[in-house]
């Protein structure tokens, strides 16, 4: 089982390095231009599009759930209509993002907190990273099925891809062309591009054999899109949710000036890194979970939630060990202005929990996306957002600012982990045991 793990948790670590990566070069390129305004903007322009997708994150983890059940009950034809389903979902969506950008540009603007300057140089970075949209869409569907496949290497390559690309076009932008927000943000739309046409190119090559003709009849059978949609909307629910937290976080760093909003991003850097490691064998949870619920394998489906969760707390160590050792080597490594150096250091703590703190909500997030229990993670998270963070924040802020909007953060996501551990045995295990 450990094998199998890792064998799917790898190649998505090693994607999901490239993630972080990448949000570090951004911040880099901008940390060393001058301005905190750059970093703030490239942070607040990040927002905008991390609560936009969150709205269709759900196309990635639905798919991935629903792909691989069916491929653990040896449904050959379910598995490509979850593909097929997903793709017809994804096209309006696409086509309602780019009719909407104004609207969307003008709202954010107004509910986005920071400096004029930081506000303008993010809308600037949205008009631009508005166009990879169709691009992200359409690959969330693809790696979502690629991933519901038992298939993680695939992701990984076009990752890969996204990732150096994205880099390469942004240093070349901001260094040679002089472009700073705008450079880092045609270089988004340039590697989306590049990434999903390998996506679509892989897809051809190795599963030409499961396309069938589309019968339109089985693509809207009512039983399958009612299921689809029920799943996919409390999914929907769970993934706004997140990214409002996340967004509220980032706005109220703002309101505390622009120091602390490039000091926070920093630190956020450092849960992002952290995440996408964790998140490799939280896409693994999702496949395999997955795969033992279609087949109705209790015995697996359990041996497999207690390695994850394994796997999960051993990951974190040495990232807890790394950050408490190295905290000030981290921010200097993505920022050498002078004023954030001289802030940062009370902050460090924080940098040090998160892993610890974090790494069960994300283990727990791939089971359930796995089972598709998508009422019990939305509810899961419902109580987390409000119940225990925006009261947390609201008690905590006045009296320790920039510490209770941390505090406050990690309550988050400890109440998270807690409510998905007490919610398992009868969401995932139980419904395993009734199939």
């Amino acid at each position: 089982m450990n094998r199998e793990i890792l064998k799917l948790a790898i190649p998505n670590i090693i994607s999901n390095i490239t993630i972080p990566l990448l949000g570090l070069v951004d911040m880099i390129l901008m940390g060393h231009l001058g301005s905190p305004a750059y970093i703030g903007a490239i942070a607040l322009g990040g927002t905008i599009f991390s609560v936009l997708y969150s709205f269709f994150s759900f196309l990635r983890a639905g798919t991935t759930g629903f792909t691989a059940q069916a491929l653990g009950c040896n449904d050959n034809n379910e598995i490509i209509y979850s593909l097929y389903r997903s793709l017809c979902v994804g096209i309006p969506i696409i086509l309602l993002i780019l009719s909407l950008q104004i609207p969307i540009a003008k709202l954010s603007e107004f509910l986005l907190d920071g400096s004029d300057e930081v506000k303008s140089l993010a809308i600037k970075y949205f008009y631009i990273r508005i166009w990879a949209a169709p691009a992200n869409i359409m690959l969330y569907c693809l790696n979502g099925w690629f991933v519901g496949m038992q298939n993680t290497k695939t992701p990984m390559f076009v990752a890969i891809l996204i990732n150096v690309m994205n880099i390469v076009f942004s240093i070349f932008f901001v260094i040679v062309l002089k472009q700073n927000v705008t450079g880092v943000a045609l270089g988004t739309v340039i590697a989306q591009y590049s990434g999903l046409t390998l996506a679509i190119l892989l897809l051809i090559k190795n599963y030409k054999s499961y396309f069938v003709k589309i019968n339109k009849d089985v693509l809207l059978d009512f039983g399958k899109i009612k299921r689809f949609f029920k799943v996919n909307t409390d999914l929907m629910i769970r993934s706004f949710l997140l990214i409002i937290s996340i967004a509220f976080f980032t706005n109220q760093s703002a309101k505390l000036g622009d120091n602390i909003l490039a000091i926070n991003m920093i630190i956020m850097q450092s849960f992002y890194i952290f995440s996408y490691f964790t998140d490799g064998f939280a896409y693994a949870g999702e496949a395999l979970v997955g795969k033992f619920v279609g087949s109705n394998d209790k015995e697996n489906l359990i041996k497999s939630i207690k390695l994850l969760l394994l796997w999960g707390f051993s990951i974190s160590i040495p990232f807890t060990i790394l950050y408490a050792l190295f905290p000030s080597t981290f921010v200097r490594i993505i920022s050498d202005n002078p004023n954030i150096l001289s802030e940062v250091e009370p902050y460090y703590i924080y940098m040090i929990l998160i892993p610890i703190i974090t790494f069960a909500a994300f283990i727990w997030d791939g089971v359930y996306i796995g089972a598709t229990a998508s009422k019990a993670i939305r509810n899961t998270m419902i109580i987390a957002t409000i119940l225990v963070f925006f009261p947390a924040w609201h008690i905590l802020t006045p009296r320790l600012e920039n510490h209770g909007l941390w505090i406050s953060f990690l309550c988050f996501m400890i109440a998270r982990s807690v409510a998905m551990t007490f919610m398992a045995k009868r969401n995932i295990i139980q419904s395993v045991k009734n199939n």
